[in-house]
């Protein structure tokens, strides 16, 4: 989003216009910004045969993931309906990697008919896979690096006492299973969690990587997960992604020298991609003093951007529909009956009942963890692309409320 001539646009299209015209709340989208995102990250790895793999759970509209596709992404799926939604968006089942957590053996079999390659994050789900396919469908193996890294407990996953992967210090016990049943593994995965700023941390990763790498003969890929932390605050310090490309690159090529062969290098940015591109748009309906606060009652809350609540995240907020004139301190909440703040202590432009206000880096795991909480419904969605407002969701009517309920007549 820039600011021209004290109006807020995308692509040449005002925020406040897109906000008129859709109604609020709104999630919308700059499309170049994702385009621009992926070939940063391509420019960043442009040393090495590099599959990006996006993270489709934070943000999955099939506009979103065709507009991937278009981009030369592949997708990376943690549930079966996300795979059906990316066959869907026209992605080939090879472009289409499968990394679940906890789940029935039944749905890597759905997976298995699919096509699409499959990442094992546990040892009894290795050995069910074994006694059913053996050697026949190739998979993946995520590893567990026990690497603590990520800015929130929530999203650092690659520590010892994480649910994901296969502790590397099982690594043995693995290696006795995949000979065994005389797996098919192509392909090895860790990913140590979320907002990682550095090249040391995919460094202390890529190692421990290459260290089990050795023990597999016939790999394809390696799969270094996300992570690239973004800026929400101002002055953020965020990921230097060329710096993470260089040694990161650096580092793979010798392995890959080592090794014998060149593999590819997966990456599954999710954020990165699409966090920046967001916005959500709301609508002052209430300016609300006590003797402690003023606070701005907004048409949205925690069903449409848990963030804030769930992650204590940061996100920047502009009032579009005051770009002069005097700044006071609000507290933005919402409108659910329960604690939702969405930004609090912020000094924005004075804002008056009706004013329409756009939080920033809503475009990563907004819409895509919102809900009816309180049955209120969800908004609707636009992409804006070519310098065009797209409406990609239409907003939610109280018939969605009740279409799955059955009334048994009491």
């Amino acid at each position: 989003m820039v600011q021209n001539n004290l109006q807020f646009e995308i692509q040449g299209v005002a925020l406040l216009d897109i906000a008129k015209k859709f109604g609020t709340p709104l999630y919308v989208y700059d499309g170049q910004k994702i385009l621009d995102q992926v070939a940063l990250l391509k420019q960043a790895f442009n040393t090495v045969d590099l599959r990006i793999k996006y993270a489709t759970k934070a943000l999955s509209n099939l506009n979103i993931l065709k507009l991937m596709r278009k981009s030369g992404a592949g997708v990376d799926a943690v549930s079966i309906e996300e795979v059906h939604l990316c066959l869907h968006a026209g992605y080939q089942p090879e472009e289409i990697m499968y990394t679940p957590n906890c789940v029935a053996f039944d749905e890597i079999q759905q997976a298995v008919k699919l096509g699409v390659m499959i990442n094992i994050d546990n040892i009894p789900m290795l050995e069910h896979f074994g006694t059913y396919y053996g050697q026949e469908i190739p998979i993946c193996i995520r590893l567990n690096p026990h690497i603590l890294a990520g800015g929130n407990a929530k999203i650092s996953v690659g520590h010892i006492d994480s649910k994901f992967g296969i502790s590397v210090l099982q690594l043995k016990h693995v290696l006795k299973i995949v000979e065994a049943y005389q797996l098919n593994v192509t392909g090895l995965h860790i990913h140590t969690g979320s907002d990682i700023l550095d090249a040391t941390v995919f460094l202390k990763g890529a190692e421990i990587v290459f260290d089990a790498a050795r023990e597999f003969k016939d790999l394809q890929f390696l799969d270094f997960g996300g992570g690239f932390k973004v800026g929400y605050k101002p002055g953020d310090v965020t990921t230097d992604i060329m710096d993470v490309g260089q040694k990161v690159s650096e580092a793979f090529k010798a392995f890959c020298e080592e090794y014998g062969r060149n593999l590819e290098l997966w990456f599954e940015p999710g954020k990165f991609l699409v966090s920046e591109a967001g916005y959500l748009l709301v609508k002052a309906n209430v300016v609300k003093s006590t003797p402690a606060s003023t606070f701005v009652g907004v048409d949205s809350g925690l069903n449409h951007l848990i963030r804030p609540m769930m992650y204590d995240a940061y996100h920047g907020v502009v009032n579009l529909s005051q770009t002069e004139g005097p700044e006071r301190v609000y507290t933005i909440v919402g409108y659910i009956c329960e604690t939702d703040t969405i930004a609090a202590d912020r000094k924005l432009k004075e804002i008056k009942e009706g004013d329409v206000l756009a939080i920033k880096n809503a475009g990563a795991y907004g819409f895509s963890m919102s809900s009816n909480y309180n049955s209120r419904l969800r908004p609707a969605e636009v992409l804006v692309l070519d310098g065009k407002a797209h409406l990609i969701r239409e907003r939610e009517s109280f018939e969605d409320i009740l279409r799955h309920q059955v009334d048994i007549g009491l």
